[in-house]
């Protein structure tokens, strides 16, 4: 494995892009995109003006960004170009809600927000609420703000990347805790050095001649690390999709871009299976080297159908936001259905239980990792950044118990988070909306797995006196929640009971609700 040194003025964002063109990869292809492709010295270019834009703008080392864009060029250059001036890049969702927006931007204090013409809308309606925002630059036709086209017109392309200290804040991303408020996991500038690389050599043995592709977006930690980490790290080649990756589309960019490396999660995996089987077609994926997963654990029986279909393994592993990067995962060749493989190169883990005593082998216990990448904390969340970090140790929060060879096999979290779509879900997020439902009493939302395995959440609701527990309300919550959030985080099935089991000392014990749906459901 390749052994990065890191100065100790280092500007990860010159490493990715400019190494490229100084190594003389200026002429490759960086980028497919839609019928188009731009090369390492185009989009440095495109890069290096937005960078100068952002000065011009007054945006100012360790100022913060958020780019709000699908997967395109045009997010690409405003990350590299953001953190070429030293300043702090902060991809947020395009799925989100208005209130999502709000708590981003002020809780970030972003100066400045690259947006799509189809969302600035949405950000003038809360304008007047946005305590920091100075400027807007839209990427597509938007008279009311700062056009990304425009502004790259009018600036130098040449930009000299700002010489940052390894420990200065590279980017920040969005990840939602057990309360459903929003964390800004920190990452520094050296992290990328020691969190990407175990899994680009150690899984995929990744080279500058890949063409990778990933149905996950890069404003998700999973999509950022393989369209942008490991294709800028090895000087390879990434397909953008900005379309919602729905599994026509998704054979169509494999057979039209021909890529060697395919990136997706479960549900994605296991609704390109049905679609086959459901429209009696087959397409060509024999330019692919490997397929890998995460985001949550593949159940057996989607790896048994894709390889029986494909020939292909799915090498299943798991990251997260914090840590940076997969860091448990199956090897070509060496893969447990149903695992999460081994511990990569790199990465120490040990699983402790609540006093923080090792776990014996084949129990249950909580991850806790090692990795210089590991998130330095989290922003204006002082007392998470305590509990989850103790010295060079990091709680995943994960639980696992590990066989005799080695393997992982994850059992949850120990906060209760659920994860439908690869998503993380805070049932309290839910939980608190349908209260505000006229006709909720009490509600506790958990997971269910439905048939190949993957995780959806269901309500158990105590009524209020006067609505009757019929399907006709069953579908009334379920729009009501629907009609407030992204529709993954809606419960797929509602159930009605006179009350919900708590301790003595007044929780809800969800083992017990999910003891009735093992049964019930």
């Amino acid at each position: 494995m390749v052994d990065y040194h890191v100065p100790d003025k280092f500007n990860i964002a010159s490493f990715l892009l400019d190494r490229h063109i100084k190594e003389g990869r200026g002429g490759k292809v960086a980028v497919y995109y839609e019928d188009r492709t731009f090369t390492y010295g185009e989009l440095s270019e495109m890069a290096d003006k937005l960078g100068n834009s952002l000065r011009d703008l007054g945006v100012e080392q360790e100022n913060r960004v958020i780019i709000c864009l699908p997967d395109c060029p045009e997010f690409l250059a405003g990350y590299f170009g953001t953190m070429k001036i030293g300043a702090v890049p902060v991809p947020v969702s395009t799925m989100a809600l208005p209130a999502d927006y709000l708590y981003y931007l002020n809780d970030s204090r972003a100066k400045v927000l690259i947006v799509t013409a189809r969302l600035a809308p949405v950000i003038d309606e809360l304008r007047d609420r946005l305590d920091y925002l100075k400027h807007v630059i839209v990427v597509g036709p938007y008279d009311r703000h700062l056009s990304f086209e425009t502004l790259l017109q009018t600036v130098s392309p040449s930009l000299e990347a700002v010489a940052t200290s390894r420990d200065d804040m590279a980017f920040w991303l969005y990840s939602s805790g057990t309360t459903g408020t929003p964390k800004g996991v920190v990452h520094l500038h050296h992290d990328l050095l020691h969190f990407m690389p175990p899994h680009c050599n150690q899984v995929v043995a990744l080279t500058q001649d890949d063409i990778v592709f990933s149905t996950s977006k890069l404003f998700f930690s999973y999509g950022r690390n393989n369209s942008l980490d490991s294709t800028f790290l090895h000087g390879a080649s990434v397909v953008l999709n900005p379309s919602l990756s729905t599994p026509d589309k998704i054979f169509a960019v494999i057979e039209k871009y021909r890529p060697t490396l395919f990136y997706s999660v479960p549900s994605s995996y296991w609704a390109m299976l049905n679609y086959l089987e459901q429209n009696s077609c087959l397409f060509d994926l024999s330019s692919i080297r490997f397929c890998v997963s995460a985001g949550e654990a593949l159940p057996p029986v989607i790896f048994e159908r894709w390889k029986g279909k494909f020939g292909l393994e799915i090498l299943d592993g798991i990251g997260s936001t914090d840590v940076g990067a997969i860091y448990l995962s199956n090897r070509p060749g060496q893969v447990k259905p149903g695992s999460s493989g081994k511990l990569l190169s790199g990465f120490e883990g040990k699983l402790l239980d609540d006093e923080g005593c090792i776990v014996p082998q084949g129990e249950i216990g909580t991850m806790w990792i090692n990795n210089d990448g590991c998130t330095a904390g989290y922003w204006n969340k002082h007392e998470k950044t305590r509990t989850s970090l103790n010295g060079v140790w990091f709680n995943t929060g994960d639980q696992f118990s590990q066989d005799e060879d080695g393997y992982f096999w994850y059992a949850g979290r120990i906060d209760d988070m659920l994860k439908p779509g690869g998503l993380w879900l805070s049932p309290l997020e839910i939980e608190n909306l349908l209260l505000e439902h006229p006709g909720v009493q009490e509600v506790a939302v958990v997971g269910v797995q439905n048939e190949p395995g993957l995780e959806k959440p269901v309500a158990f609701v105590v009524l209020r006196e006067g609505f009757p527990p019929a399907e006709s309300m069953e579908q009334q919550i379920q729009e009501f929640v629907r009609a407030r959030v992204a529709g993954y985080k809606c419960p797929r099935k509602v159930l009605f009971v006179a009350e919900l089991p708590r301790t003595a000392s007044g929780k809800v014990q969800r083992f017990r609700l999910r003891d009735v749906l093992r049964t019930d459901v």
